[in-house]
């Protein structure tokens, strides 16, 4: 259930990629949906972007294009990012904002922006029917766990449009998983 869970959020989620050239995956981990991206687009310019460097040698071990960034420090020009995928990432960091404005600065005009966050709560619950114990008690690391209403404000404040919220797997937030915010940077 866990895989065919992962491939559908992932699926879901790549399925906004249209025309959009140059594609940077900010806090690409071990490079999951990397993998899925460079195989889904092999024509297209893709970067992944992790603070760990365990997770960029995880990665090149794959023969995926990652290297260490930082979020708040992107190593891309101005305006010159066509879409960014930003997943799970959002809910680890001090400052979400400043995040969001450094991937506003790089996101040419009508950039798309991808951005997955989790709901906590449901994954809990999950995991405890799973009767998977230690995952469900062992801390997150999430700073804080934010709600759709929230992420919207954010996300606006930091320059963008809207054009897409789900929840997923669910209409409900409170039985979701994850919330999918998809957006297009404007002037």
């Amino acid at each position: 259930i866990g895989k065919w869970y992962w491939d559908f959020r992932d699926r879901r989620t790549l399925s906004y990629i249209g025309e959009e050239k140059i594609i940077v995956d900010v806090g690409c981990g071990e490079g999951i949906t990397l993998g899925k991206l460079v195989n889904k687009f092999p024509d297209r310019q893709i970067a992944g972007i992790d603070y760990s460097p365990g997770n960029v040698e995880v990665c090149k071990e794959h023969q995926l294009p990652a290297r260490v960034g930082n979020v708040y420090e992107l190593d891309f020009e101005d305006g010159s990012v066509d879409c960014c995928l930003f997943m799970e990432v959002i809910e680890h960091l001090l400052d979400p904002l400043k995040a969001l404005r450094e991937i506003h600065r790089i996101m040419r005009k009508e950039g798309l922006l991808l951005l997955v966050f989790p709901n906590d709560l449901p994954f809990k619950i999950a995991r405890l029917a799973c009767l998977k114990f230690q995952e469900a008690f062992t801390p997150s690391g999430h700073v804080k766990q934010w709600t759709p209403r929230e992420m919207r404000k954010a996300v606006e404040s930091a320059g963008f449009t809207i054009v897409d919220l789900q929840c997923l797997p669910s209409y409900f937030w409170w039985y979701s998983l994850h919330c999918l915010v998809v957006a297009r940077k404007g002037q």
